[in-house]
């Protein structure tokens, strides 16, 4: 017994207090992009990026974050060093469209409307579903139940039965093997419900754009009320997404 008590004495404390403080990300972690406006319209950014997120027109670039990998592949072939990627993680919107970026300020996503916020601000349940993902989201979204970010601190919890949630959060391309599974399980959601999706793969298709085994996003089946880009996204980007539509995180 004192073993566990010293051990637990000795590792403190480990949730860390986001949203109060900012989270400490690696170096080499890469978020919101930056766009200068020097570009010489070589357009070897837009040949270069495999899921045809960026383009150029009259010299300015267009990224679409929701169909972004963050792969660098557009800053890598860029000579004149007009992109580049910041440790910005707060890249959640509401709106499919709000995902375009050309260097502007990110219209993050703005809380649910009043009569859901009463509902789902102080507990919201979720149903997690993997419409044929790499496992990355899912690993990202997972982690948020761990005690460095403690998910249920917030009143966000997922459970096991969509009859026992308020909403799904759906990650993975949405495979046709997939696409009966998730129309059932958003069915069996009592109303109101809500829908948020995870990663460029549920955004867009990812890498899989146009694929005929895939859709090009959760959006082409359902209504979606909060998308958080990324290839994966990093689960402080998951988390911020989640509280500003919660209304926790307005002014951030």
């Amino acid at each position: 017994m004192w073993k566990v008590l010293l051990t637990r004495f000795k590792q403190k404390f480990r949730t860390f207090g986001f949203p109060e403080h900012e989270p400490i990300l690696p170096n080499k972690f890469r978020g919101l992009p930056k766009i200068l406006t020097h570009c010489s319209s070589c357009k070897e950014c837009e040949k270069n990026c495999p899921t045809k997120a960026l383009s150029i027109e009259k010299g300015k670039h267009k990224i679409d974050l929701g169909k972004c990998l963050f792969c660098t592949n557009c800053s890598l072939s860029c000579s004149k060093g007009c992109i580049s990627f910041t440790q910005d993680y707060r890249l959640s919107t509401r709106t499919k469209k709000d995902l375009y970026f050309t260097g502007d300020p990110l219209p993050l996503a703005q809380p649910l409307e009043k009569r859901l916020l009463q509902l789902f601000g102080r507990s919201l349940k979720l149903r997690q579903v993997s419409a044929g993902g790499c496992n990355g989201c899912e690993l990202d979204t997972n982690v948020l139940n761990t005690l460095v970010f403690d998910l249920s601190r917030f009143g966000i919890q997922f459970v096991a039965s969509p009859r026992h949630a308020d909403g799904l959060l759906v990650t993975g391309p949405v495979t046709r093997n997939m696409e009966l599974a998730l129309k059932k399980t958003y069915a069996a959601l009592p109303e109101p419900k809500i829908v948020i999706v995870v990663g460029a793969c549920a955004i867009s298709g990812g890498p899989y754009i146009d694929h005929p085994e895939v859709h090009n996003g959760v959006d082409t089946i359902l209504p979606v009320d909060l998308y958080i880009p990324g290839c994966p996204p990093h689960p402080y980007t998951i988390l911020d997404g989640l509280l500003r539509l919660l209304g926790k995180r307005e002014n951030q």
